[in-house]
């Protein structure tokens, strides 16, 4: 028999996680939102050299799905990045960066750039096909669904990543009519056809 609920005593499910003093627990939030499929992108920035007469700066990137459309006038994006890591760093003195939609072919690209612990970004680069981006410098990737420019139209702390919201500048379709990348249930994913 269902449990049943009174106006003043409302029903609370049993539960395998832990309460969180402020709510929902950090594992019932990364429960339910890995129940969220989203779309996968690389963002890439090129960091500036530290002189102008010293070696040439680097590339940077990482993997991101928590990209959206903000506003089609002007046209606006967000990316949330971790507050604290490189990529929010460079973003804070670099105001322009580039995303690049990956395709369900570019599962390899996305491990790459989410990796704890990894390499230079300089030998993550190495062997990946892209072109530099006119407006931004960054690498944008050939074989995306789609890439973007973006100058940084604002930053926003919020808990522990910063939204970063992007002038989108420039838009271009190398691979259009390539299938998504997708990350679904803490995977990346294909849809099916």
């Amino acid at each position: 028999m269902p449990k049943t609920t009174s106006a003043t005593q409302p029903y609370t499910p049993a539960s395998p996680f832990s309460p969180h003093p402020e709510g929902v627990s950090n594992d019932e939030f990364r429960a339910a939102m890995s129940r969220l499929a989203a779309g996968v992108c690389l963002i890439t920035a090129h960091e500036p050299p530290l002189s102008p007469d010293g070696p040439r700066g680097e590339d940077a990137g990482m993997t991101a799905t928590a990209f959206m459309s903000v506003s089609l006038d002007p046209p606006l994006v967000l990316v949330s990045v971790r507050e604290g890591s490189r990529m929010d760093d460079l973003l804070a003195e670099q105001p322009l960066w580039a995303v690049s939609l990956l395709a369900e072919n570019q599962l390899q690209v996305a491990g790459r750039f989410s990796m704890k612990g990894r390499i230079s970004d300089r030998l993550l680069f190495a062997d990946l096909p892209y072109v530099r981006g006119e407006a931004s410098g960054a690498p944008l990737l050939s074989g995306a669904l789609a890439t973007l420019e973006c100058r940084t139209h604002s930053r926003v702390p919020a808990g522990d990543h910063t939204l970063v919201i992007g002038h989108v500048l420039t838009a271009a379709f190398p691979s259009p009519d390539a299938q998504p990348l997708t990350y679904f249930r803490g995977r990346y994913r294909h849809l099916a056809p």
